[in-house]
């Protein structure tokens, strides 16, 4: 699948269908990876920390996951074909699994939301297998007996397919961390995504997420939690930006070799901010 590099990352350039279809193949080959969105905050947690940055670079894929990074993307002259949301990929990965017979498990989210998103998309593609769902309670990530038996289950669940839904960055630290014991070919990191299908949580109507407003209806819907991170932290997004910008406008005057050094740059200026 073809993939453009973004702020030291490999992005999918594709459509859903395209990118589904890759899923799809990846969970047949039976090597464990993870899979995750890149979006405004996950693009400062890469920032921030070597861990997080360590995951998206090994990743299996790197989905566009927002209309703010599809057009940096293209004011960067590296423009994206698609936005690839979370929620939706799950639902023509979804698709997918059901042709392949693929068996799915759906981990996160509130009470009440694995069980209920399966239902809705086992309805709508009736031979989709579901391996198991579960919601584990808060704080499930500190207690080793609940992580062991956690771990013990999905492995015996032999799911091909694993969506993970705690929340960033904990499901990806999650995923890194155990994917190799529960053996499940494909973990999907999609936040809130179960809880939209479930429809515990609304999801922003289609003409603002198709103009890059879904955060102003997120943030309306949990403004405490999220005021803060959408209208101050997210602003640190324009300073990578810059730093980036500059790279590529210094790789287009000294060709080829300035990309190596850009990346490499970039990569020691995020860490370099990090620490200081």
């Amino acid at each position: 699948m073809k993939t453009t590099e973004l702020f030291g990352i490999q992005v999918a350039n594709a459509t859903m269908e395209e990118a589904a279809e890759y899923l799809g193949d990846l969970a047949l080959e039976k090597k464990p990876c993870y899979v995750g969105g890149l979006n405004i905050n996950q693009l400062l947690l890469i920032n921030n920390n070597h861990n997080i940055r360590r995951i998206y670079e090994q990743a299996g894929m790197v989905f566009p996951d927002g209309q703010p990074i599809l057009w940096m993307a293209r004011n960067l002259k590296r423009p994206l074909v698609s936005k690839l949301s979370g929620p939706d990929l799950m639902v023509e990965l979804c698709k997918i699994a059901a042709e392949k017979a693929l068996r799915v498990y759906f981990l996160g989210g509130a009470q009440g939301s694995p069980e209920k998103a399966s239902e809705i998309l086992k309805r709508k593609f009736p031979k989709l297998i579901i391996a198991g769902t579960y919601s584990p309670p808060f704080g499930f990530e500190k207690d080793s007996l609940q992580m062991r038996n956690l771990i013990f289950t999905l492995y015996e669940s032999k799911a091909d397919i694993l969506f993970v839904g705690l929340g960033s960055p904990k499901q990806d630290i999650f995923i890194a961390d155990n994917m190799i014991k529960y053996n499940i070919p494909v973990s999907l990191s999609v936040g809130i995504g179960i809880d939209f299908i479930a429809g515990n949580v609304k999801r922003a109507p289609k003409w603002m997420r198709d103009c890059g407003l879904e955060w102003f209806h997120r943030m309306l819907q949990d403004p405490k939690r999220l005021v803060k991170r959408y209208l101050v932290d997210d602003l640190k997004v324009i300073g990578i930006y810059r730093r980036y910008k500059r790279g590529v406008k210094h790789e287009k005057s000294n060709g080829k070799k300035a990309a190596t050094d850009r990346t490499k740059h970039f990569l020691r200026s995020t860490m370099h901010n990090r620490e200081s």
